[in-house]
């Protein structure tokens, strides 16, 4: 018998991956948690029934949502990651040369459990003597620790459950104060194609709190649409440029130099969502 897994990304559209083996399903406080293994794109992590993460393709997201601020601000020294708990951001951070400390406040242990144990190329950053993981909630946490870090990355689910708030725009503006003069913050945006309202209310909410803000694109096979959104708020840099003098560039695989500045030229029907 095939076994499949469908993801209902719209109310008129799903994502069915061919399936060999349920490795995981467990309830936490906060939401089911399963990791499946695919045909198509290896261990798939999904938390209610909804693909976070897969092995096939997630370094474009996790080197994106990173990379782009990390590579923008000219000292990115303390970072902290606001939900991200499979880890893949968390590798990211502490792999970058200039940063001393990572921190990555996930809401729910039983992910971080769930990536340490089935996506151990995603979770390998947490072994990092850079790295510092406090089970906790992102929100308040950042309302506690003001002018502490220079970039800050929210790597949070779409707008529902428990992520909801970090969507709002007092967190954008909390995030702003946890953020030295000169930060620069980074946040997942959802999908051009089917999360028009989202990416045009994030942006505007961002944009509140930060002189500059900015959309780049990058492409995301399991995600609605395949085409994907980040929106960088920053106090100081122009987050297209690269303002960190490294003399070379990590062997990424899908973030580069080109992408970098590339990803911020968007098409005519991406720029109307945000004018």
């Amino acid at each position: 018998m095939q076994l499949w897994v469908t993801e209902y990304q719209t109310p008129s559209m799903g994502l069915s991956v061919k399936t060999t083996d349920m490795l995981l399903l467990e309830k936490s406080e906060f939401q089911q948690v399963a990791v499946v293994r695919t045909v198509q794109f290896g261990k798939m992590l999904l938390l209610d029934g909804i693909i976070q993460t897969t092995e096939t393709d997630e370094f474009v997201y996790h080197e994106m949502i990173t990379q782009i601020a990390l590579n923008a601000h000219p000292a990115p020294k303390r970072v902290l990651i606001i939900g991200g708990g499979d880890g893949g951001a968390l590798r990211e951070v502490v792999g970058h040369p200039a940063v001393e400390e990572g921190i990555m406040v996930e809401i729910d242990a039983l992910v971080v459990e769930a990536s340490k144990r089935f996506l151990p190329h995603h979770s390998e950053g947490f072994d990092s003597p850079k790295a510092r993981l406090i089970i906790d909630d992102g929100i308040k946490y950042v309302k506690n620790n003001p002018k502490a870090f220079d970039v800050i990355i929210v790597d949070s689910t779409d707008p529902i459950g428990p992520a909801v708030e970090l969507f709002s725009e007092n967190f954008y503006r909390d995030v702003a104060n946890a953020l030295n003069d000169d930060g620069i913050l980074a946040v997942q945006s959802e999908s051009p194609f089917f999360n028009a309202d989202i990416i045009e209310s994030v942006y505007k909410k961002i944009s509140a709190s930060f002189p500059i803000t900015k959309l780049c694109l990058a492409n995301v096979p399991t995600y609605p649409g395949g085409l994907w959104s980040f929106t960088v708020g920053s106090k100081k840099y122009d987050p297209a440029e690269i303002n960190n003098p490294r003399p070379k560039m990590e062997p990424f695989k899908y973030y580069s130099g080109e992408i970098h500045k590339a990803s911020f030229i968007l098409p005519p029907f991406v720029k109307d969502i945000i004018s």
